[in-house]
């Protein structure tokens, strides 16, 4: 199906490895040019950049915190002058620390919040002033936004940030025919699980509590997320879209 995206420009945030990865070979697979940045791990981003070139698109891999303002100015001049412009922008970048309410300091929640919200704002923030004929936003959510998980609740605080900065943006930047949407999945065994003391029993519930069977991949999200980049979502704004095989209705 051509979803009409051949041409267009993507920046995404922590594309390396993971859900990001995926996000990055779909749109590529649909004729989309993309830069990403990557915070350490370089032989992933490697990786990464090796695949998209392989689809026969343009292809750009950047170092950079997306919690360093000046970082993210040099990123978006960078997208600028290889691309020109900017039509998506995927907010995928995360991080945080998994610990119970009681033991999370003002260092944990700063570097969460830093990362997974101001990180998005200013990532939108970047990527508006580049989109010049419209585009589309897409953040990262996840359900941690409105349940409590266990070890989850600075990454959840975060994530309830998210929506919220979804919902102001698409209102805000609306008027210059930019769409902001987020994109909530359920459990993706991704190697961010690995850092979850509880990594198994999310497993578990997960494959067991998905009315549709299995557990999500990074490749569901990676197509909601064409959805939202493309014309067919044309008039869908400001809203938070679960991806996760209506486990959402059983928790």
């Amino acid at each position: 199906m051509d979803l009409g995206l051949q041409g267009r420009r993507a920046v995404i945030t922590g594309a390396g490895r993971g859900i990001g990865r995926a996000i990055a070979f779909a749109l590529a697979d649909a004729g989309v040019h993309v830069a990403f940045n990557y915070l350490r791990n370089r032989k992933a981003a490697d990786e990464t950049l090796e695949g998209l070139r392989s689809r026969g698109v343009e292809a750009l891999a950047m170092k950079a915190n997306v919690a360093d303002e000046d970082a993210l100015r040099e990123m978006f001049a960078a997208v600028r002058e290889r691309f020109g412009g900017l039509d998506l922008l995927v907010a995928n970048a995360a991080s945080g620390v998994e610990r119970p309410a009681m033991e999370i300091t003002g260092r944990h929640f700063r570097w969460t919040m830093d990362i997974n919200a101001w990180g998005y704002l200013s990532a939108a923030q970047q990527a508006a002033a580049l989109m010049e004929n419209g585009g589309s936003i897409v953040a990262i959510s996840s359900l941690g936004s409105v349940r409590a998980l266990p070890y989850y609740t600075a990454v959840g605080a975060s994530k309830a940030a998210i929506e919220s900065l979804t919902r102001h943006l698409a209102a805000e930047l609306g008027p210059r025919g930019i769409r902001v949407n987020a994109l909530c999945p359920g459990v993706v065994d991704t190697d961010a699980l690995q850092f979850f003391p509880n990594r198994e029993e999310l497993i578990a519930e997960a494959k067991s509590q998905t009315p549709l069977g299995r557990m999500l991949i990074p490749e569901d999200v990676a197509s909601a997320v064409l959805f939202l980049a493309s014309d067919l979502s044309a008039m869908v704004s400001g809203c938070t879209i679960v991806v996760d095989g209506g486990a959402h209705i059983l928790g």
